[in-house]
């Protein structure tokens, strides 16, 4: 997706185009499946694009926009294969609109109710030969009412069932965010997804006042470990130790892989005292368990890890905070490893 485009979904105009787009799906019988939308939100941004130009050749022609075709177009035009962000933030406002029709359409249907049925009381009180002809125009007006009242029940119909598919379509996207955010060997989440809610709960304890701590942890001699029992081996070690570390980050903490065989967690709201305990407390469990190699059974000895943790200071940056925590997890390596160091304290740091 161009830079264009992104700038645009992220932008107030976002709502409109996302309007726009429903809007031309609406009037071409295009379903709100997530390819058609992405497709369309493309259409109506990049009017002169040639995605653009072949859906009004279609159009034109009288050809309708099928599943089939829609896939044809999407595998021609928008060749990645996965939604991006501001896509999926687009269809946060697909789903308002569609919430907003359906209301609206209820609050029609229930008028014409209540218009069809004052309509059959004036013709129930309507009598005598004079009112013929009232009484006439009263009967076509309910026929009618009753008419638009049948319409409005399929419409209804259709957008509860438009509704119930959005709703599994939302289910689809928020799990392909959560992929995005995740790293596929550790369940973790993944550095890109670390650093952007690393900024956030700085921002966050800014404004409330709180403490974050920031550790790094890294696995001790692993170079020489995959060396010795391949690749393999040390995927399972980095699972066996993600395992571990993400337990006890668990929520409201952050556990991240933070690359290679490095490993973060921020500690929202906790103070170095309560971090160094989690990180004691995660570095022993791993110590203290033999790894054997499942297929042979064959003695794969101890992982030891070394950690280092800051407490961060007010106002601090976040690549102040990075660089201290890295530090500390240095000073562990240089004592020897297998050991949890502070970054200095911060009546020192704020003094230099």
């Amino acid at each position: 997706m161009s830079a264009d485009i992104q700038a645009t979904l992220r932008s107030p105009k976002g709502y409109d185009v996302a309007r726009r787009a429903l809007e031309v799906m609406q009037t071409n019988q295009v379903w709100p499946t997530a390819r058609n939308f992405e497709l369309w939100v493309h259409y109506v941004i990049e009017g002169k694009s040639p995605l653009a130009q072949e859906i009004d050749r279609l159009l034109t022609a009288g050809e309708p926009i099928t599943e089939s075709v829609g896939e044809a177009l999407a595998a021609h035009y928008l060749p990645e294969a996965r939604l991006n962000g501001d896509i999926l933030e687009a269809g946060d406002v697909l789903s308002k609109e569609l919430q907003s029709v359906t209301r609206a359409i209820e609050s029609a249907q229930k008028s014409s109710e209540e218009y069809g049925q004052e309509l059959a009381t004036a013709s129930e009180r309507l009598g005598g030969d004079h009112a013929g002809p009232v009484k006439a125009v009263v009967a076509n007006l309910a026929n009618a009412t009753r008419k638009v009242q049948g319409e409005n029940a399929v419409l209804e119909s259709q957008l509860a069932e438009t509704t119930a598919e959005l709703g599994r379509l939302r289910e689809s996207l928020d799990q392909v965010r959560r992929d995005a955010m995740t790293d596929g060997l550790t369940n973790l989440t993944n550095r890109k997804a670390f650093d952007e809610r690393l900024a956030q709960i700085c921002e966050q304890a800014d404004a409330e006042g709180e403490p974050v701590t920031l550790a790094i942890i890294d696995i001790d001699h692993f170079k020489g470990f995959n060396d010795a029992w391949g690749h393999q081996i040390g995927d399972q070690v980095l699972r066996y130790v993600a395992s571990v570390i993400g337990r006890l980050g668990a929520t409201p903490r952050l556990a991240a892989r933070y690359g290679g065989e490095e490993f973060a967690i921020i500690f929202p709201a906790e103070n170095g005292r309560m971090a160094m305990a989690v990180l004691e407390e995660i570095r022993v469990e791993i110590s203290s368990r033999a790894l054997k190699r499942r297929s042979t059974n064959e003695d794969l000895g101890a992982v030891t890890v070394s950690a280092g943790y800051a407490e961060r200071l007010a106002g601090e940056s976040t690549a102040s905070l990075v660089e201290r925590a890295d530090a500390a997890l240095y000073a562990s390596k240089h004592a020897g490893r297998n050991r949890t160091s502070a970054a200095p304290p911060l009546a020192a740091v704020a003094a230099a």
